[in-house]
């Protein structure tokens, strides 16, 4: 076939190549910083959306496009989730301390799955560990993959 007749690419990008970026079946539980979060996200993807507009990139569209897509819906469904003041069972938003098998203390505050960053002590409420937690007290031990961790300490954070 004459190449006059074909369609032309830029770089053979097609966008059907990126695919969706994942969205999880669980409840969208936000703290006051993971909505302020989102709602960031949704603000840098929107600026990068016009300058690739304004570059005819369409690779960089088609990315961009994706994402924003995905922190749309994840801000469509968020649920603003805090502690009460007076809890004394572990519950979504909190600061957990354990203590391992091995007498290691651990320190996790339980958030959202877009906000979860174990580097900085924050794990999803869908980790294992944190679904073992919910409801307990402190003096409690949970079982997590076949390994014991007793809660020592519950903290009520201060607003984020």
């Amino acid at each position: 076939m004459s190449s006059a007749f074909k369609r032309e690419q830029d770089d053979d990008f097609s966008t059907s190549d990126i695919g969706e970026r994942p969205v999880s079946t669980y409840r969208n539980l936000v703290t006051r910083s993971g909505m302020i979060q989102i709602d960031t996200e949704i603000a840098t993807l929107r600026e990068e959306f016009a300058k690739a507009e304004a570059q005819a990139d369409r690779e960089k569209i088609a990315h961009v496009s994706r994402d924003l897509r995905y922190w749309n819906a994840r801000r469509e469904t968020a649920e603003l989730s805090e502690p009460g003041p007076d809890e004394t069972v572990v519950r979504f938003g909190m600061i957990v301390t354990l203590k391992d098998e091995d007498g290691e203390s651990h320190v996790w505050k339980i958030v959202g799955e877009d906000e979860a960053d174990t580097t900085h002590g924050k794990i999803s409420h869908a980790a294992p560990v944190a679904k073992a937690l919910f409801g307990k007290s402190v003096g409690d031990v949970v079982e997590v993959n076949g390994k014991e961790w007793e809660l020592t300490a519950l903290e009520i954070p201060q607003k984020d």
